[in-house]
């Protein structure tokens, strides 16, 4: 497939199913809301070496929010229901109880099944918290010294999906980053439910399962997309003319949400000027159940961009 010059492989993401989890975290403005988010979803790149992936979904305006207040959607991903809890615990607990005028509701109120989040982190209030009916939730009450921290008595999880991707290879850093950086970008305009968990969306190192030299590393730089390794690798993946390459990682709470973005994704990084080739990563099997297939992400972006544009 070409796509504004740019060829789009006929291939497929590897991803696989982690427990999700999303809080919706207020404040009293829109940059309190989201310095609290930001330390809760620190060090959440890859469960590879991280105690959990996470990070910011996007910001809700006050008129969305039980209280009001301006908000900012957060999630975090792991492999276990009791492992994921005890990173809620410990973010919430140190990043946002922590931080001036924040309360924390669940951002998953439909969902059936729920962590009671909030019920652990009231014992904070040493035997003075109370629970109190408010914005027509069940909150605690958390007496702190600033005067009171609310949270919601439970938060929802879900099954949810990560490792959805795509790569992007250009004839430069100057465009493979522009490229990955509009990309992002067009993913937080249009696609809700998802999050990029690394730095600022975009990953320059990518990996692969295991190692070719140190069989106790469960991880390795992806050396078939090393621009620099092209002419010592026999079965390298990156052509001619490129010079840079980068990786979009995406989680999302179900599926459909994370082979959308992978099409929006797709979509913006083709119209920068230098990009020559977009695809995506999978380890034939090994690293999860499912097979995002990156033709029918880029159509149904297609079909989701052009809808809008006919609103």
């Amino acid at each position: 497939m070409i796509v504004d010059g740019v060829e789009v492989e006929e291939t497929f993401a590897e991803a696989f199913s982690m427990y999700a989890t999303r809080l919706l975290v207020t404040a009293k403005n829109r940059r309190w809301a989201r310095i609290a988010a930001l330390k809760a979803t620190g060090f959440a790149t890859s469960i590879i070496m991280c105690p959990a992936e996470g990070g910011i979904e996007g910001f809700v305006s006050d008129s969305l929010t039980p209280d009001k207040r301006p908000g900012v959607l957060i999630q975090f991903y792991h492999r276990t229901i009791p492992e994921l809890k005890l990173q809620i615990l410990s973010r919430v607990g140190q990043c946002i109880l922590t931080c001036p005028t924040t309360a924390v509701f669940d951002g998953l109120p439909k969902v059936r099944r729920k962590i009671r989040a909030g019920s652990s982190l009231a014992k904070f209030g040493d035997g003075f918290e109370h629970q109190q009916e408010l914005y027509g939730r069940k909150m605690w009450c958390i007496p702190v010294m600033e005067g009171t921290f609310l949270i919601e008595d439970s938060i929802g999880v879900l099954k949810g999906v990560a490792g959805g991707n795509i790569i992007i290879l250009a004839e430069d850093e100057e465009a493979g980053l522009t490229a990955a950086e509009t990309a992002v970008r067009a993913v937080r305009r249009y696609v809700r439910g998802v999050i990029m968990p690394f730095p600022g969306g975009i990953v320059r190192s990518g990996s692969k399962v295991g190692s070719l030299k140190y069989p106790k590393l469960i991880a390795t730089t992806n050396h078939l997309f090393c621009p620099t390794l092209r002419s010592k690798v026999p079965d390298t993946c990156v052509p001619e003319g490129v010079q840079s390459v980068y990786e979009i990682v995406i989680n999302g709470l179900n599926l459909d949400r994370v082979v959308e973005a992978m099409g929006v994704a797709t979509l913006a990084a083709c119209k920068v000027r230098g990009v020559k080739k977009i695809t995506a990563v999978n380890f034939r099997g090994k690293l999860g159940p499912y097979k995002i297939d990156l033709m029918t992400a880029v159509e149904k972006a297609q079909e989701k961009l052009s809808s809008r544009k006919r609103m």
